[in-house]
């Protein structure tokens, strides 16, 4: 044994070598939790964001939205950076059902019957909420599932009409812009007729443009669905579709800003 060497015992009886004691716990990862919380937070957002954009539009403050979901507004904004990404995750599956409707139509044998029966079915789509009509009728930078739906609609209604003017049954000189000009500034009114008269009182209106497009003008008319609006209900839609729902650009930045 040399200097400094402590002393060792050796036989077998010699005891083994000592076993690390237990070590302290460390702390346990928070993520999992993490994770769940942020996802229960973003389903809530997504949820109030619809109930919301239903019942107001698409210029909803966002302040309520944050609030009908119990959180704040940088938990709002952490998930959701701008308005157009909370549009997006909130529409995206609905409008598929457009679409599908699009692609029935297009593989119609009867041109006519595949417009009218399309458009009643984006009308429907229309009179469901606000936050669905802002979508349809309007022009919404950065939402890419809508600008699908855009296009995919408008190529629907290209190739119905080729058909329809083939086959006889839609005037030759209406053009596929003159019909979705037409549709969305008659689907901008279905909120307030609906609000105003019925659920289903887009159907007459909607009739009577459709008869204006067919290239037998001269045959005898089909029946208007529904009531003719009263004096006091017409001035109620025409007050319903005035200035007041503006954009909230401002209000949303100050929300941000408070975030």
């Amino acid at each position: 044994m040399t200097v400094g060497e402590e002393p060792t015992a050796s036989g077998p009886n010699a005891p083994g070598p000592i076993a690390p004691g237990p070590t302290a716990p460390g702390p346990t990862s928070p993520a999992p939790r993490q994770r769940r919380d942020a996802r229960r937070n973003r389903d809530r957002l997504v949820e109030a964001a619809h109930a919301v954009f239903s019942e107001q539009g698409l210029d909803a403050p966002l302040d309520v939205i944050a609030r009908r979901a119990g959180v704040g507004n940088a938990t709002l904004y952490r998930h959701f950076p701008t308005r157009a990404a909370l549009v997006d995750a909130v529409f995206r599956d609905q409008l598929t059902g457009t679409m599908a409707a699009g692609e029935r139509a297009r593989t119609a044998p009867d041109a006519w019957t595949a417009l009218t029966g399309y458009l009643g079915a984006v009308f429907a789509t229309l009179a469901a909420d606000r936050g669905t009509n802002d979508l349809m009728t309007t022009r919404l930078p950065d939402i890419e599932a809508l600008q699908a739906v855009h296009a995919h609609n408008r190529r629907t209604v290209e190739l119905l009409l080729e058909r329809a003017r083939a086959q006889g049954t839609v005037r030759p000189d209406v053009t596929t812009e003159d019909l979705l000009f037409a549709l969305a500034a008659l689907g901008r009114a279905v909120p307030p007729l609906t609000t105003a008269t019925a659920p289903d009182a887009w159907h007459r209106p909607l009739a009577l443009f459709l008869d204006g497009l067919r290239a037998t003008p001269s045959a005898p008319p089909r029946p208007l669905p529904g009531s003719a609006l009263t004096e006091a209900e017409l001035g109620e839609v025409l007050g319903e579709m005035g200035p007041h729902r503006t954009t909230r650009p401002a209000e949303d930045a100050r929300a941000k800003d408070r975030a």
